[in-house]
């Protein structure tokens, strides 16, 4: 999964997942770290395969590792961080070779987390 792999080395992810970090420093749990990203990413695609639809594990990985990266905003801005999140996802995706078309359900899907 080079996508995914470019995600995690993209430089506003790991910006937003450093300050995800710093923001939930004295949360006890449900940290949105890479651990809680990936739980995520693995229960969707587990979802994904049991109810039969068609979308790319890498799809499913980026859907579940960006959900969250705004965070921290909903902490210092008071901005939800589900729309936090649909502001940075687009210009990762990009640089990271996910196709119009994909960035696009991505953007769907992210809209339904919370």
């Amino acid at each position: 999964m080079e996508r995914v792999d470019k995600i995690l080395q993209h430089k506003k992810f790991r910006k937003c997942v450093k300050k995800n970090k710093k923001a939930e420093k004295k949360r006890i749990f449900c940290k949105h770290d890479m651990v809680h990203f990936l739980d995520v990413a693995r229960i969707a695609y587990i979802y994904v395969l049991e109810e039969g639809i068609s979308v790319k594990k890498d799809v499913v990985y980026a859907t579940a590792l960006l959900h969250d990266i705004g965070r921290f905003k909903q902490y210092e801005e008071n901005i939800p961080h589900e729309k936090a999140s649909l502001k940075y996802a687009p210009e990762i995706l990009k640089d990271c070779d996910y196709t119009e078309e994909e960035i696009e359900l991505i953007y769907k899907l992210l809209q339904y987390f919370d």
